[in-house]
């Protein structure tokens, strides 16, 4: 069988893509190659990767090719960059292709077996936190892959049943397979401070964040729910110090600027520290050593970071929205993401009480263990041979 997979989210592979559908895909193709040597595997990478930095996935059954046009797909008409596109997937005459993104296309005239990743559905359920021109470019493309797809992968049940509103038959051509886990973030006790870089600038105990800074991640209730949680602790402590702070960790994304300056407004200087994009080695570190982690998110598929920061043994108080809940079965404490009140009280809860940390976390890591690369990989090997017969 000769599986393609189009691997053009991954842009980083030195560093395993750590976010995102590029993470789900380099994790994928990482533990399809680790259990399946007899199938032939043709990757497809953007031309803007280098060619050494994808020799990890070399193997006697993997084929490399790059699009060599990607570089100047902005300067290419779009029929002529579809019909390049279309020619370098004809000449590898693939019994399945997997997508792992339901945002990038596939041509039109491209009529083999498709696969498709379906990771979010954000853009329905919470339009306003999208630009327009992002959201319309979006809608059109999963709309047409999904129709296009033989068989749709939906990364949660939630999912599963909200795509319901992109296609009337998709219940009879989809499967729910959970993304996987690195084990990596399952860490030991020697785990501590010292490993923590001082850049971060690290003098308290502190609650983490962790995901690109833009709207759907609501971070501006989480700074207003912090504000609000700063006041009550030096209303009680007689020396009038604020023992805490919070790092908001993540890359910056649409209205970054924002939430930077309403920092500055809440006189929270002092008390937020942004570490902007973190890498894997230095990310175990910072969840482990966190007191609690907070993601109060208005929309998630699936919620990777709740995940990691449930396998380093981190409690986790997390919103009740899209499939967090599904992932999350009981291990994290919910909240609703609009009341900055409610969030407020329960970091108070989080932070003096230490019993009930302790749960949470020992909740979060039985969870965790539940979510393995290994497993999706094979579920997803499934798909692929029920689609070549």
């Amino acid at each position: 069988m000769r599986i393609g997979i189009d691997a053009r989210s991954i842009l980083n592979p030195k560093k395993g893509d750590a976010i995102g559908v590029g993470h789900y895909t380099y994790q994928l193709i990482r533990h399809l190659l680790d259990m399946d040597t007899k199938n032939e595997y043709i990757l497809f990478f953007d031309a803007r990767v280098r060619q050494k930095d994808v020799r990890k996935f070399s193997r006697d059954n993997v084929k490399i090719v790059f699009y060599p046009f990607s570089d100047y797909k902005k300067y290419l008409l779009g029929a002529y960059n579809e019909i390049l596109t279309s020619a370098v997937l004809a000449r590898e005459k693939l019994d399945v292709l997997h997508v792992t993104s339901t945002e990038v296309r596939v041509p039109m005239s491209y009529h083999g077996k498709l696969v498709v990743t379906l990771h979010d559905l954000g853009i329905y359920d919470m339009p306003e936190c999208y630009k327009k021109a992002s959201r319309i470019r979006i809608d059109i493309v999963k709309r047409l892959m999904i129709k296009k797809a033989h068989h749709v992968i939906a990364v949660s049940k939630s999912i599963q049943k909200d795509s319901k509103k992109l296609s009337s038959n998709i219940m009879n051509r989809s499967t729910v397979i959970y993304s996987g886990l690195d084990k990596r973030f399952f860490a030991e006790k020697s785990v501590n401070k010292k490993n923590i870089p001082k850049k971060f600038g690290i003098t308290k105990k502190y609650m983490l964040f962790l995901g690109t800074i833009e709207p759907i991640k609501n971070v501006t209730r989480l700074l207003y729910a912090f504000s609000l949680f700063k006041e009550s602790r030096i209303k009680k402590s007689a020396k009038e110090k604020f023992d805490y702070q919070l790092l908001i960790a993540g890359k910056p994304g649409w209205l970054s600027q924002d939430i930077k300056n309403l920092v500055k407004d809440l006189h929270l200087t002092k008390d937020v520290r942004f570490t902007g994009y973190v890498i894997g080695d230095e990310l175990v570190p910072l969840f482990h050593n966190a007191k609690f982690f907070v993601l109060p998110s208005l929309y998630e598929g699936f919620g990777t970071t709740i995940l990691e920061a449930f396998a380093t043994g981190t409690p986790v108080i997390v919103s009740d929205v899209g499939s967090i809940p599904e992932i999350a079965k009981g291990a994290a404490y919910l909240i609703n993401p609009i009341d900055t009140k409610e969030l407020a009280k329960v970091m108070n809860r989080f932070a003096n009480d230490k019993e009930l940390r302790e749960v949470y976390r020992m909740r979060g890591i039985e969870r965790a263990k539940e979510f393995d690369w290994k497993k999706t990989a094979k579920e997803t090997m499934k798909i692929y041979k029920n689609l070549a017969k």
